[in-house]
Order: structure tokens, then sequence, then C-alpha cells
């Protein structure tokens, strides 16, 4: 029996959903991995789809498809981790599956990822928050929409994803308005909303008659799922505006991501802790949340102001809290 069509699809159709959990957009995108690694194969060593076997995974091929992917395809660093993340994820639930392969699954492992340069961290000022949401004429439908968008991205810390998967029962209004958003992993948070951006959405909702229990928030012209590109393409439509009005303005590409970058920077300028942003972002971890402070100089200046008195000479520290500063400073300067 050839055993690579069935692990391969007990693990995206059990491993993947109801074991790990992942989101659709992971699903995806570790599927297209493997459509990609068996077209590879086929290409470079004549192995058919339905012919290959376990034994073809050994980590001289996987190293010949990461450097296809980055030479021919021309595929970014960050794109050839996330191919290899995929064939690690598989390999490594092999090896519970399969004894047999556990070895050559570790030497696959062992293949390391790339470092990839830090991309800054893109976000809007106050004022250009501001400005853009003044923008839309909310005389019309479209304007209306134009704003709810940008707002609730804005408001919420939503990714654009979370943002495109919005229903009509994910928005609670009343006196503690919030919007319960599902991110990665297919976990959810409840972030509050004011009440002004309460009745913006609820005045969207209302000119547009999304009344249905399964309805989804956003949609295009022609009542079908509103795309990444659709949602940029009004955010660049008011950019566009805005840097007329303001030369100095917007000197960065701004993209959807950005509303949730300037969010978390505008809590962090605010005092809001550390801890409080990466769960109203639904970070997993603290150190992903850090890159903010790390970002804004103030901040930096705001952290070596409040900590400077701790470097007393008539202070002693054990050996755990040296160890212990050392690593905030690493992480946060």
């Amino acid at each position: 029996m050839n055993e690579f069509p069935y692990y391969i699809t007990k693990y995206f159709g059990e491993y993947l959903p109801l074991h790990v959990g992942v989101s659709p957009n992971t699903g995806k995108s570790y599927r297209d991995t493997f459509v990609q690694l068996l077209t590879f194969m086929e290409s470079q060593y004549g192995i058919k789809p339905e012919k290959v076997i376990l034994e073809v995974f050994t980590a001289d091929k996987i190293e010949a498809f990461l450097l296809y992917l980055e030479e021919i395809r021309k595929v970014s660093v960050s794109s050839r981790n996330q191919r290899l993340a995929a064939i690690h994820s598989f390999c490594k639930y092999l090896q519970k599956k399969e004894l047999s392969c556990f070895e050559r699954c570790a030497s696959i492992i062992a293949i390391p990822y790339k470092k990839t340069p830090e991309a800054p961290v893109t976000y809007l000022s106050l004022e250009e928050a501001q400005l853009l949401f003044s923008l839309p004429d909310t005389k019309g439908k479209k304007g209306v929409r134009d704003l709810t968008i940008m707002i609730l991205l804005y408001e919420t810390g939503a990714r654009v994803q979370e943002l495109l998967e919005l229903t009509r029962p994910q928005i609670k209004f009343g006196n503690t308005p919030s919007v319960e958003l599902h991110g990665k992993g297919n976990k959810s948070r409840l972030v509050p909303i004011s009440h002004d951006v309460a009745d913006i959405s609820k005045n969207y909702m209302m000119a547009y008659n999304i009344e249905g229990e399964h309805e989804l928030l956003f949609t295009n012209n022609r009542h079908e799922v509103l795309t990444r590109a659709g949602i940029q393409f009004i955010i660049s439509k008011y950019v566009e505006m805005g840097r007329k009005i303001h030369p100095d303005y917007y000197r960065k590409k701004i993209s959807s991501h950005s509303f949730r970058h300037s969010k978390a920077m505008h809590l962090l300028e605010a005092g809001v802790n550390l801890i409080y942003i990466r769960d109203f972002l639904g970070h997993a971890s603290i150190t992903t949340t850090e890159i903010y402070a790390k970002t804004n100089p103030d901040i930096k200046r705001k952290y070596i102001t409040e900590n400077s008195a701790s470097f007393s000479t008539s202070v002693k520290y054990s050996h755990k809290e040296k160890e212990d500063l050392l690593n905030w400073l690493k992480r946060n300067i």
C-alpha cells in the first residue's frame, strides 16, 4: 500500500482541523505548499503525484524545493519559511504515526528557517487617523460603508480576515457595545467599541438592510464576499484624498494592517499595559506585542526613564534578578 495518500488525507482531513484547530486560511496555505511540492517532484524528478511514496520525502529533496521556490519562483524569504513550516508540521505528525519515518522526518525538521529582516511597523498618527475618518461622504451608502470598514479596523484592531468574516450577530449593541472577533487558531475574543463606533455600525447595517443571522457584514456590489484587495482599494482611495489635503501625511504605504498597528501604538502611547494590548490584539505571546514598544522612540525613552532608578549602587540584585533585567532590556530596547 502507498501510505502517502493515506497520511496526507488524514493530516488535512482530521489532524489539522480537528486536533490542531487551524484556521481555514492556514489550512489553504498548507494545502498550497503540498500542491507546489508535488508539482516540483514531478517536474524535477519525474515522480507523478499518484506515484509519490513516503520514502520520497528526504531532506535533500525538501532543500532543493526551497531553493527552487526562492531562485525560480522568486518568493520572499517569509514565503519560503511559511512553506517550510507546513512541511515541518506534516513531518511532526508523521513521526507520531509512522515510526519507520522518524529519522527521515527528523532530518527534514532540522532544516532551519531563514532569518528575515524585520519589517517596520507602519502606523497612523492620531491626526492622520482623524483626517482619514473625516473623508468618506456619509450622505451616500458607499461613504457610510467605507467609514464603517475603516473605523472598525481601527477601533477593534481586527486583522483584515477577521473583518471580512464578520456577521451581524458578532456586533453586540447595548450599554457595553463590543465586537466578537474570530482570529488565528479559531480563537475568539470580545473587543469593546465606543458608543460612537457602535452608532456608525448600526447606521451602516440599517442603510444596507443587514438583518440575517449569518449575513456577512461587508460585501461588494454583487453581494459577494469582499476581498482583501477590495478593502485595500477603499483604504488607498481615502489615503490619496488625504495626501492632497495634507501632503506631509501618509508618507508610507497604508494597508489594512496599518489600522491594527495604529490602534496598538495609540493604546501604548496612552499608557495602556502591554498585557491588555496583547489580549486586545489576540496575540498568543506578549513577545509579539512588544514590537510596538520597540518601534516608537518615545516609548523606548519612557521605558529607560522609568527603569533608570533601578540602577542604584545601594541596591544589590540576585543572579536571577540580573538575568530578568537583561532579558527585559533585550526585548524592549
